[in-house]
């Protein structure tokens, strides 16, 4: 059996950092790391390729050389999605499709052949099982939540690590809360389930003897959904990984809560995160309990996002604007938090309302979902018909937009930050194209850029102030090129 695994494309959007790639010789922020994992579930005599058209283009060779083709992916992959499958379906080629943007809504994919929903631990299985005894269905779906203690290390030889900006891994699925416009606990459940540390190490490992020493983005929704677990089993073991390998950082994502447990945050920067992205949603507390956003409310949310600074772990912040408590003084609160906390990375939406979550069940039953989800948090559209009324909403949306990433506010926070970040204990080693990326960096924008006196003055009082924290000063200054033209793109 020749089976091809086609991951579709990413239109150019906050976290695709199609803008920056270009700085460090990269063609994708992140791998398939579904569908890699998904190659290491399929029978190990099957003959497998795997193309993410984000970094390969694909070709008809490619098809017919297939007797089956995967296809995997999240909601704003969907345009890139049903090309592909046009294209599988004009040469009658077999297609299997699985992943978020599956399961949410099947029914909108008539022309997939078998749809493998859930966990593919759990449906790959008896979609195999089948397959091996001539007797296919339609649809394969879970009754439960599968135990990622058997989940396999990815195939990591389907793909070329140094055309990535990152490696991606998973610890744990699930998350504790219960936030009403999230679909994680729809998808993966409450209860945060984990693997072992043995199975960390060893995935590690495989990485990095493939040689990679860059970042790596545990991609769990929760990383601290269970905090007991990772302080005795998991971040022990990281240290002691790390005491004799170079070169890899990690980030990942986590709630607020990380604040209140000191020795954990500790732990986490000696096991080499660098950050962490945190949903903080809105300053408003009849907002925050609107969302059922608990572990947020009822705190000083500015210094939560201080105490995380000042461990070691720069915060990149999610919040969300266009709930129905939402006044029209909510624009001006949200820039006014954002530029106090110095969250560089502010990754700031209109409220929608994807399938599946009970947002969505609910403004549904009001007849207020108007649209299909696209899943771009941040390109100025909503599904939904907000209380305040679309235009206010939008104008109010870019507002914030306009103000947190222009230049002059844009680097005043990055100065924010980095007064109150500690400085790193280990950086990554400078390499040929880390250096090229300082390079390209101070002609782009320190010669060629409109912002090259705030880039200049930026770099001048690093050096001066900080100069340990050079390298992340560059970063963020090209992480600020890219929002730019995102939102000139989309939003102003």
């Amino acid at each position: 059996m020749n089976v091809l695994l086609i991951y579709p494309k990413f239109p150019d959007t906050f976290w695709s950092f199609a803008y920056a790639l270009s700085f460090i010789g990269k063609k994708s922020a992140f791998p398939p790391l579904g569908l890699l994992t998904v190659a290491s579930l399929l029978p190990a005599k099957w003959s497998k390729r795997l193309v993410d058209i984000n970094v390969d283009g694909l070709t008809d060779k490619d098809l017919l050389w297939a007797d089956m083709a995967f296809i995997g992916g999240m909601a704003i992959q969907r345009k890139s999605a049903e090309q592909i499958i046009a294209r599988c379906n004009a040469m009658n080629l077999t297609v299997v499709a699985g992943g978020p943007l599956f399961t949410s809504e099947p029914d909108e994919f008539k022309t997939v052949d078998h749809l493998v929903l859930d966990e593919a631990e759990l449906t790959l299985p008896a979609f195999l099982s089948d397959l091996q005894n001539g007797q296919l269905k339609k649809i394969y779906r879970a009754s439960c939540f599968c135990d990622i203690g058997d989940t396999p290390i990815p195939a990591w030889n389907l793909i070329k690590m140094k055309r990535y900006a990152s490696m991606s891994m998973q610890f744990s699925r699930g998350c504790p809360f219960n936030c009403e416009f999230c679909n994680v606990t729809t998808l993966f459940g409450h209860r945060p389930r984990m693997k072992t540390p043995q199975q960390i190490v060893a995935e590690l490992d495989s990485i990095y003897v493939s040689g990679w020493r860059g970042s790596i983005f545990f991609v769990d929704d929760n990383f601290i959904g269970n905090k007991s677990y990772l302080k005795t089993h998991l971040l022990p073991a990281l240290i002691e990984w790390r005491k004799n390998k170079k070169g890899c950082v990690f980030f990942t994502e986590a709630s607020i809560n990380l604040a209140d447990d000191p020795e954990l945050l500790d732990m986490m920067v000696m096991a080499g995160f660098d950050s962490v992205f945190i949903g903080i949603e809105s300053p408003d507390e009849l907002s925050l309990t609107e969302c059922h956003k608990t572990q947020n409310k009822n705190r000083d949310l500015l210094e939560s996002v201080n105490i995380i600074h000042r461990s070691g772990l720069q915060v990149m912040g999610g919040f969300i604007v266009g709930f129905d408590s939402d006044k029209p003084s909510i624009f001006q609160r949200q820039i006014d938090f954002i530029q106090k906390s110095g969250i560089v990375t502010a990754m700031v939406g209109m409220l929608q309302a994807p399938p599946g979550t009970r947002l969505f069940d609910r403004l549904q039953r009001e007849s207020r979902v108007v649209n299909a989800f696209n899943g771009d948090n941040v390109d100025g559209t909503t599904n939904i018909i907000p209380q305040m009324g679309i235009d206010r909403l939008l104008a109010g949306y870019r507002t914030i937009m306009k103000q947190i990433y222009s230049p002059k506010y844009y680097y005043r926070r990055v100065r924010t930050l980095l007064k109150e970040l500690k400085a790193p204990e280990t950086n990554q080693p400078i390499n040929v194209q880390r250096f090229l990326a300082y390079f390209r960096a101070t002609f782009r924008l320190g010669v060629l850029g409109k912002e090259r006196f705030r880039y200049w003055q930026l770099m001048f009082w690093t050096l001066i102030r900080r100069p340990s924290q050079l390298s992340l000063a560059v970063t963020l200054s090209i992480y600020g090129h890219h929002y730019r033209k995102i939102c000139e793109r989309y939003i102003l």
